[in-house]
């Protein structure tokens, strides 16, 4: 018999678990246990013994042990793949075994009973339920609909009230008696007072056959009226009612106080007939107890509430004798919940036609300044009357007067206030803060004890509730105490911490916890919980804005209070001291930054021989009224209304030549401050071989400013010149024309403008001597505050004083005048160079645009180039139709991806959009990857019409590129391909006009394509804006 060597048998265990069952060569053992080993029999493999079950079982632990100890090391997937693996490998009876382990150790907790509990059981268990219950258990699911409608579970409950069906139901006849007791439900006949005789005996004396006659006439035809009714009152309950209210009274939202007020409606709709009135008086009923009882009780019926209403119905049919029914109990039918406040309020209104008392209502006040209150106005309940209050400008007094208008005489069960607040006081009013120290003036003390005699008396209590933290803190239950005291009602209030947001609206409430919480009798939930979460919102964003705004206002407000100052000074000082005052302090500046630079022992003598000096030097003149403000039409027509002396035409024409000399001297003045204090000190500094910039950076930045002053000093000088001789026939028009033929320069410089930047935010950035140069010279007295980048703005600003000083100029000269010529063509000449430099703007913030949109798409190629601007940008979704072979109108499309649109003059760029959002944060964040770039010259626009399967859709085909797009709503689709449509117009004529203007063979070849194209696009575009067009134009004639 051959020997086996398990020393040498290849294996996938370990060593040490052969070394524990001693099967390794190393391990030594006697004789007969080796010789046992190896005449053992074997299964599978050299190792694995069947005969040795102490060895086998040992063996089959160590296995065990070792796949645990894989197990453990697995993630959840391997885990599920080896489970599912073993799963495979069982058979029915290890698979019957696991699936009992499961049901023994994994209990069912949501099971539907009706499923497993056999049908007679699931139909018991129904038979508790009432009908309101069985209706509602109907809309669980089909299979709970058909036990609930079964006939054996709603034939009892019709027998109970003598409602007997007048047929036999077939077999295949579903719900016949449930049908039956709504039927009787909805048309219940009530008894009339002959019924009613007939059936208790309350009538003793006998009448003759005329008079029975007449009453069942009558008693026909009041059957008949109440009858109407009752359909009347169900429709007017169906419109009342909300159509998501289930229709039980068991249902939150009926528990929540919604009681409709439908009885005053039918009422008013439905007056009493004249027939009942005759039917009272003319016909007379000795011995009709029911009926004098009933008429009797009505006459004395108080204003509390409902209770009462339904004793003086329900009490004479409580005194009645007892009878038993069909359905063997003895309990006089009684009607449905729902009818009683109908038919005690008819009673009511019967006895009493010209006083009906609706029940009293919930009261809500609801403040402007409260965030989003458009949003909590459309939460507010049905049943709830709202009034909304202006914060600002209203009084006590008129808010009052609102409230009595809101009630109508009536009383409230409950009034809220939603205002601002905190713990400490309530700011009902502009003015108005309620608190601890102004509760007892005369006015507020007057408008609580006003407002609690609107509230329900003592015996039906009422509350007023007050949305505003109060209640959690010492200061507000103290308020709380003392409006309690004074109105002798009951005050409610949250008891959460103030978190600055409205959250504590929902947090535990002031009062008795056993009834419904305020919130849900004024509001609906749903609503109320978006509120909420908009009022989060907004005031997250207002915080970061007011972090953000803060620097802003804080100089604004700097700026507003250095005006105010300013016009009480000009109002208490006339002209002249102010010029006088504006040049000693210029003089006192000057000193001061002369006597800055030397090193003088006595400075007084220094400051008082620099002012003699100064004013020797000085020439007397007086300034005119400053016109070129921040806002020149303005200024001008004030300066025009101002003017208390009518001066001629001549003198105010040289009142706006000297101010255009004055400002313009102040202009040369800004640019020479360029020239004295940062180039000067450079070119030195070059000279003197310690240069802080290089002579070409100097060069780029500086020498298109400085031959803009050149051009200004010859400028000014020849207005001065004009002013020393001036006359009213002096013209000024001809100066203004020889300076737009120099334009020229600056033309240079606005075309360097970004250049000039650029080079001193570079060099700034890389030189620490020039960072530090501008760091001494920048906004300090002499640059008058500014820095060298607002300094070379100011050729920018000129050039609107210009177009402001020649209108006035011209306004001023006469028609006759040499001048107006002149004048006119000055102005045209500055107004175009003026819109040119409006131009320069718009296209510098069209190129930011563009690089905006550039960096926000990943992956996206350059797209900044000349002449292109961003038009619009929609983002739509990516459909995928499922099967072409489909006819069009039944074709399905699926979502693909969500696309970014962005459309530039003449191409379009498409991307791909995704959101996600971050923890802590509200907005999402979206990123956009790039995807395709098409020229609109080679973009076709088709429409897809709207299907039951897809709406707003259109197709996009490019050269190499072909996609489905939806958009949300119908206008963004119109607004998008109108736009398109245009773009593509225009693109295709420019690529035209290039064409015509390189060769006529080019040009007919492309104008070929072009009516091709046209009509294509055409076709697409227009056949889906004239639908998109057709079809809003009713929603543009609601709007």
């Amino acid at each position: 018999m051959t020997t086996v060597s398990i020393a040498h048998t290849p294996h996938g265990v370990k060593q040490w678990h052969l070394e524990s069952l001693g099967l390794l060569a190393g391990n030594t053992m006697n004789p007969k246990q080796n010789l046992t080993t190896e005449i053992m029999p074997l299964r599978f493999s050299a190792w694995t013994p069947i005969e040795n079950k102490y060895l086998n079982k040992q063996l089959f632990q160590e296995r065990v042990r070792l796949i645990s100890h894989w197990f453990d090391l697995w993630t959840d997937k391997q885990r599920k793949q080896f489970l599912h693996w073993i799963l495979m490998k069982c058979n029915k009876s290890q698979l019957k075994f696991a699936e009992t382990w499961f049901v023994e150790n994994i209990p069912v907790t949501k099971v539907d009973f009706t499923s497993l509990l056999p049908r007679f059981i699931s139909l018991y268990i129904f038979s508790f339920l009432s009908p309101k219950d069985l209706c509602a258990a109907a809309q669980v699911n089909w299979h709970w609909k058909f036990l609930t409608e079964q006939d054996c579970l709603w034939m009892p409950k019709c027998i109970r009230f003598g409602w007997f069906l007048l047929y036999t139901p077939a077999q295949n006849e579903y719900s016949a008696w449930k049908q039956h007791y709504i039927a009787c439900a909805i048309e219940m006949d009530y008894l009339t007072p002959r019924e009613a005789t007939e059936m208790y005996g309350t009538l003793n004396e006998h009448n003759t056959e005329t008079e029975e006659q007449m009453e069942r006439l009558h008693d026909k035809y009041l059957r008949k009226i109440m009858r109407e009714k009752l359909a009347l009152y169900r429709k007017q309950s169906f419109k009342a009612r909300p159509p998501w209210v289930s229709g039980t009274w068991s249902s939150g939202f009926l528990k929540s106080g919604f009681q409709p007020n439908t009885s005053q409606i039918i009422h008013d709709q439905t007056e009493l007939p004249a027939a009942l009135l005759q039917m009272k008086k003319g016909i007379s009923f000795p011995n009709n107890t029911l009926s004098k009882q009933i008429s009797e009780a009505a006459k004395f019926v108080p204003r509390s509430g409902m209770a009462t209403k339904k004793q003086l119905v329900l009490g004479p049919l409580k005194t009645a004798p007892k009878r038993k029914n069909v359905a063997g109990c003895s309990s006089y039918p009684v009607l449905p919940h729902r009818h009683c406040w109908a038919v005690s309020q008819r009673c009511i209104n019967w006895a009493h036609p010209a006083q009906p008392h609706p029940p009293e209502p919930h009261l809500v006040l609801i403040s402007s300044n409260v965030s989003a209150y458009e949003i909590i106005v459309d939460s507010v309940m049905p049943g709830v009357v709202p009034v909304v209050y202006e914060h600002s400008g209203t009084t006590l007094e008129s808010l009052f007067y609102y409230i009595e208008k809101a009630l109508d005489g009536r009383t409230a069960k409950t009034i809220g206030i939603l205002s601002d607040g905190d713990s400490r006081g309530i700011n009902l009013l502009q003015g108005y803060r309620i608190s601890a120290k102004n509760l007892l003036k005369p006015e507020v003390r007057e408008f609580w004890e006003k407002l609690g005699s609107c509230v329900t008396s003592q015996e039906e209590p009422g509350y007023v509730d007050i949305f505003v933290p109060l209640a959690a803190s010492e200061a507000g239950m103290e308020i709380l105490s003392q409006l309690s005291s004074l109105t002798g009602v009951l005050f409610r209030a949250p008891t959460g911490i103030v978190t600055g947001s409205y959250q504590h609206i929902l947090s535990e409430w002031l009062g008795n916890q056993k009834e419904d919480p305020p919130p849900s009798i004024y509001f609906t939930e749903v609503k109320l919980q978006t509120w909420l979460r908009w009022t989060e919102l907004l005031e997250d964003a207002l915080k970061v804005i007011r972090k953000k705004l803060r620097p802003y206002f804080c100089d604004l407000q700097k700026h507003v209070s250095g005006k105010i100052i300013g016009q009480i000074m000009f109002d208490t000082m006339n002209w002249s001291e102010v010029q006088d005052n504006r040049k000693v302090a210029q003089a006192l500046t000057d000193g001061l930054v002369a006597l800055s630079r030397g090193n003088n022992e006595n400075p007084l003598e220094f400051l008082s021989s620099f002012l003699r000096r100064k004013n020797s030097k000085n020439k007397k003149c007086q300034s005119p009224v400053s016109f070129t403000g921040s806002n020149p039409e303005a200024s001008l027509a004030a300066s025009q209304k101002s003017g208390k002396l009518q001066e001629d035409a001549a003198e105010k024409r040289k009142c706006f030549v000297r101010e255009l000399l004055i400002s313009e001297r102040n202009y040369v003045r800004s640019l020479e401050i360029v020239r004295d204090v940062y180039v000067k000190p450079l070119n030195a500094a070059l000279a003197s071989n310690r240069a802080i910039l290089s002579y070409a950076s100097v060069q780029t930045m500086f020498s298109d400013i400085l031959n803009i002053l050149q051009l200004n000093r010859w400028f000014l000088d020849e207005l001065r010149q004009r002013l020393d001789e001036w006359s009213p026939a002096q013209n000024l028009g001809d100066v203004f024309i020889k300076f737009c033929k120099q334009l020229q320069t600056y033309t240079n410089f606005y075309n360097n403008y970004a250049v000039i930047l650029k080079t001193i935010d570079k060099c700034r950035e890389t030189i620490p001597l020039f960072r530090a140069f501008l760091k001494r010279h920048d906004r300090t007295v002499t640059t008058n505050m500014r820095s060298l980048q607002e300094l070379l703005l100011c050729p920018s600003k000129r050039f609107e004083e210009y177009v402001t000083l020649l209108y006035a100029l011209r306004l001023h000269s006469p028609p006759e005048h040499t001048d107006c010529e002149n004048l006119i063509t000055a102005i045209k000449q500055i107004k175009q160079y003026k819109d040119y430099l409006d131009q320069l703007k718009l296209n510098v913030g069209r190129a930011d645009q563009i690089l905006k949109t550039q960096r926000i798409i990943q992956g996206c190629p350059p797209l900044l180039k000349a002449d292109r601007y961003l038009i619009r940008t929609q983002d739509v979704t990516q459909l995928s139709c499922c099967s072409e072979k489909v006819s069009i109108p039944y074709r399905l499309y699926e979502h693909i991806h969500d696309l970014s649109l962005f459309l530039f003059n003449d191409i379009l760029v498409i991307s791909w959009r995704s959101i996600s959002y971050k923890p802590f944060e509200w907005t999402p964040k979206t990123t956009h990857q790039f995807l395709e770039v098409v020229p609109l010259s080679q973009l076709i626009v088709e429409d897809i019409l709207d299907s039951k399967y897809i709406k707003n859709a259109f197709l996009l085909r490019g050269p190499t590129c072909q996609l489905i797009c939806s958009t949300e709503e119908d206008d963004d689709k119109f607004i998008w391909l109108s736009a398109l449509h245009r773009a593509i117009s225009c693109s295709i004529e420019e690529n035209d006009n290039y064409f015509c203007s390189k060769s006529p063979a080019e040009a007919l070849r492309r104008d070929l394509q072009k009516k091709d194209k046209i009509l294509a696009t055409s076709a697409a575009c227009g056949k889906s804006l004239a639908a998109l067009h057709m079809a809003m134009l009713p929603k543009k004639r609601q709007r």
